[in-house]
């Protein structure tokens, strides 16, 4: 994926964001999103210890003492806290996670995420990823719409590991967004210029249509 479609979806979930949210930003795509918050006042935290993450630095003021959980260089907003990871997963535990942004492997029709382990791979990702699907409060993921072999992430049925039972709320990829609930996916929005027939033949769960897009 091109780096400016990796930011179009950063930009897009950088909306569904509210002044006041503590949001927990994954691996991946959701790194870039602290760059196109403008104005917004959020709290941005880190599960290696910190609330308050600011935009990326320049490259001249990288300080590799100051990296996120993603390991990248990051800056620190006015008022913000360093605190030991053991305090951040007690946020997370806790329920004080507004939102979480996370990556994905695959997504069920339903909003059952898998993004910790691919079957056959020595090598598991596991992190934060299970804390955050069941203690953040609301789950957007941010997506390629397929993998590099191909293969749609959004699929009827997860063949990849769960990474717990609470649900998505929302999906961004390059293409479009997706809304789930207990009837199944929606399409709400298209961000490029696929067609609803090209679209359904990567994708790999059949998907309604929401009423303000049919409209427009």
């Amino acid at each position: 994926m091109s780096q400016s479609a990796r930011i179009k979806i950063a930009k897009r979930i950088a909306q569904e964001l509210s002044d006041g949210e503590i949001v927990n930003l994954g691996v991946g795509i959701p790194t870039l999103i602290p760059d196109y918050l403008g104005d917004k006042k959020v709290y941005l935290q880190s599960e290696n210890g910190l609330l308050g993450m600011g935009p990326t630095p320049e490259p001249q003021q990288v300080n590799m003492d100051l990296i996120s959980a993603s390991k990248k260089p990051i800056t620190m907003e006015i008022g913000a806290s360093l605190f030991d990871s053991s305090d951040s997963f007690v946020m997370i535990r806790g329920g004080h996670i507004d939102v979480a942004v996370l990556g994905i492997l695959q997504v069920d029709e339903f909003g059952e995420i898998a993004n910790w382990s691919v079957p056959g791979k020595d090598v598991l990702g596991v992190g934060g990823a299970m804390d955050l699907v069941a203690g953040a409060k609301k789950i957007i993921l941010a997506s390629t719409h397929q993998a590099k072999d191909g293969s749609p992430k959004l699929v009827k049925k997860l063949t990849y590991p769960t990474s717990g039972g609470k649900k998505a709320n929302m999906l961004v990829t390059e293409h479009a967004v997706f809304t789930f609930s207990n009837k199944g996916v929606e399409l709400v929005e298209i961000l490029s210029d696929i067609s609803l027939e090209e679209l359904q033949k990567i994708t790999g769960a059949n998907f309604t249509i929401s009423q303000e897009l049919i409209r427009n």
